[in-house]
């Protein structure tokens, strides 16, 4: 893989403490993403904001303002995460669907291209701009812009199953699936909306647990026990 889309929950990133962030388990993922940026690969990233809001679970405020704090929380995440980025050493850039005063750069095709050519990490932060569609839809939609090879999915369990297995102690993992059957049986590898739009534009998704020692590393190379799903 030359270019890769790296999906990271925020509820992952904020480890035992399932609020905010966990520093030890960030500065642990941005050395795996220094290592595979140093084997030649041009990364794109998009958190979810999961450890600090969910809009959809609130039930007394209009969904449209939900889902704008939602898009804030992903701007924090992604600012968060790209300066400890930088504490390592690389270079980084943050992009937004829309003007965040000087604090992001506005997205644009072109401008991502020169960043990559720059050697910088990319963050795709605030979704896609508009209430409704989830990180996971920005994802997809961000790897199939940037010609991304595959989706890289970090969540905070190990895989795809056939049902919940925080709620299903007999649930079954899939080593591989297609993402047509995702589709079909509504699995939750990604919202349905995104699914689709990985089955429809041929986007590959690799799905694994962030937990696991050099998963994203050992994912990137082929050597990772999550699920492969094809297209």
């Amino acid at each position: 893989m030359k270019r890769v889309l790296l999906k990271l929950s925020g509820e992952a990133l904020a480890g035992e403490k399932k609020t905010g962030f966990d520093e030890a388990t960030v500065l642990g993922v941005a050395k795996q993403i220094k290592t595979i940026a140093e084997e030649g690969i041009q990364i794109g990233i998009v958190i979810g904001g999961g450890n600090y809001w969910r809009g959809r679970t609130s039930e007394t405020i209009d969904r449209n303002k939900a889902d704008q704090i939602g898009m804030l929380a992903t701007i924090m995440n992604c600012i968060y995460v790209s300066d400890i980025c930088r504490y390592i050493g690389l270079k980084t850039e943050v992009f937004t669907p829309f003007v965040c005063g000087g604090f992001t750069t506005l997205y644009s095709k072109d401008k991502t291209e020169e960043s990559f050519a720059e050697g910088k990490i990319l963050f795709f932060a605030g979704g896609t701009g508009h209430p409704y569609f989830s990180t996971d839809t920005a994802t997809v939609l961000r790897a199939i812009e940037i010609g991304a090879d595959a989706i890289l999915v970090a969540k905070a369990i190990d895989g795809i199953y056939d049902s919940d297995p925080k709620l299903n102690p007999d649930a079954v993992k899939y080593d591989e699936i297609s993402i047509e059957e995702v589709v079909d049986k509504r699995l939750a590898a990604m919202d349905l909306t995104a699914s689709i739009m990985c089955m429809d534009n041929k986007m590959p998704m690799l799905v694994f647990g962030l937990e696991g020692e050099d998963s994203i590393i050992n994912t990137v190379r082929g050597k990772f026990s999550g699920t492969r799903v094809t297209v």
